[in-house]
Parts: C-alpha cells; sequence; structure tokens
C-alpha cells in the first residue's frame, strides 16, 4: 500500500512553494528531494522516486523552486535557489526528530543541494540523480570546485550515457573525492535516465533509481546510529 502523499507549503522570501511530504511508517531517515530545471517537483519521475523509496523505509520532503510557482521556465538566481533549499532542509530537520536527514534532487536540484551543503547546510549525506558535472559539449567547464570541501557521504547515480557528465571526467572526481563518493551507474542512460530501445515511462524510471538509492540511504542512516 501506498504512503499517502502530504501536501503543504513553504515561504521563500516571500513567495510560497509547494510541498509534497511522504512520511512511512518506521522510516529510517528523510531525503529532501530538489527537482531539475525543466519540471517541478511533482514530475512523474519525482513522484516516482519518493513512492518507491518510501516502500523502503525513507521519507521524502519534495518542494517547488518560486519559478516554478509563478509559472516560468527559466531557473532563479543561485541565491533563490539556495533560499528556497535552506527553508525545505530547514523544514524536514523539523520533522526528523532523531532521523538523519538527507538532501539531494534531479540535475539542477542535486547541485544546489551541495553548493548548500559545501557551504554549511548539515546534510547527512547526498543523492545525486543525474549530477550536472558539466554543460552538454562542454567538459572544460567542469563544476567541481565545492564537491571536494563536502565531507558527508555521496551518491551519483549516472546515465553512462548522460551529455552532462562524460564517464571519463565523472571517473576523475570521484578518485578526487575517495570513499566520501559511491556511484550507481545505469547504462546506457541519457541525462533523463531513458535508455534506448526500453519502453519505461518517466515514473517507472523514478522508481527504479529509488531502489538503486535506498540501501546507500540506509547505509547512512545506520553509519550516524553508530556513531551517535
Amino acid at each position: 500500500m501506498a504512503s499517502p502523499e502530504v501536501r503543504g507549503t513553504l515561504d521563500v522570501g516571500g513567495t510560497k512553494v509547494s510541498t509534497a511530504w511522504i512520511a512511512p511508517r518506521g522510516s529510517v531517515a528523510t531525503l529532501v528531494l530538489a527537482h531539475g530545471a525543466g519540471a517541478g517537483m511533482d514530475h512523474p519521475f519525482m513522484a516516482g522516486f519518493g513512492q518507491a523509496i518510501a516502500e523502503a523505509g525513507v521519507s521524502t520532503l519534495r518542494f517547488n523552486f518560486p519559478y516554478v510557482e509563478r509559472g516560468k521556465r527559466s531557473p532563479d538566481p543561485e541565491r533563490v535557489l539556495r533560499d528556497a533549499w535552506l527553508a525545505a532542509f530547514d523544514a524536514a530537520v523539523s520533522k526528523a526528530g532523531n532521523h538523519p536527514v538527507l538532501a539531494g534532487g534531479k540535475s539542477l536540484g542535486g547541485r544546489i543541494a551541495s553548493m548548500c551543503v559545501a557551504d554549511g547546510m548539515p546534510a547527512d549525506g547526498l543523492v545525486f540523480l543525474g549530477y550536472p558535472l558539466h554543460p552538454p559539449g562542454k567538459p572544460e567547464r567542469i563544476r567541481d570546485e565545492h564537491l571536494y570541501r563536502i565531507a558527508v557521504p555521496m551518491l551519483f547515480v549516472q546515465g553512462t550515457k548522460d551529455p552532462f557528465a562524460t564517464p571519463a571526467l565523472l571517473a576523475k572526481v570521484l578518485r578526487k573525492l575517495g570513499d566520501r563518493a559511491t556511484l550507481e551507474r545505469v547504462e546506457g542512460g541519457g541525462h533523463s535516465f531513458k535508455v534506448g530501445g526500453t519502453k519505461a515511462d518517466d515514473r517507472e524510471i523514478g522508481s527504479a533509481l529509488a531502489e538503486m538509492a535506498a540501501p546507500f540511504v540506509r547505509r547512512v542512516a545506520t553509519a550516524r546510529g553508530r556513531a551517535r
């Protein structure tokens, strides 16, 4: 039986943004999830991921960035994106009790989460669903400097044909991150994780990625429990 989804809002600089909570019975951790640049929190990919990882005992908080609430296509300035992330993270912490709270998301959402954590947002781990390491066709414009300032565990779920992260360049970054980073490959997957020749829809793809991410989240939760 699917866990119920509870709708709410957050205030981000005077703009109300939508939220969706899923809190399964016996949850071991909370994962705050931000959407990518081209779709909001209710995209089937995001909804499918949230419901599937709930079945593995992980609560989620999804939220919209302000530009989505305004019906705009271009993302907000970085400062606004960060403010939204910090507000969502604080909301999750207030409900999580003693359970760990991780951060992450699809593409842009995950990248902004990593920037916030590098600058002090106290997430217990990061989950990247298609990390945008560089713009397509421009590997020289790599976005990795802040990643090396992150001390918590990071999971990179990445398609092997993602134009935003060439495998060789991603491998180089992961070597530098060492045991802080874990990689889960989606063979043949692009930035949306679609694989040529398959018919999986976005919700099914999100669900499949949740199955890949859940063991990592549970390991982080277990490690934090041992460290107390």
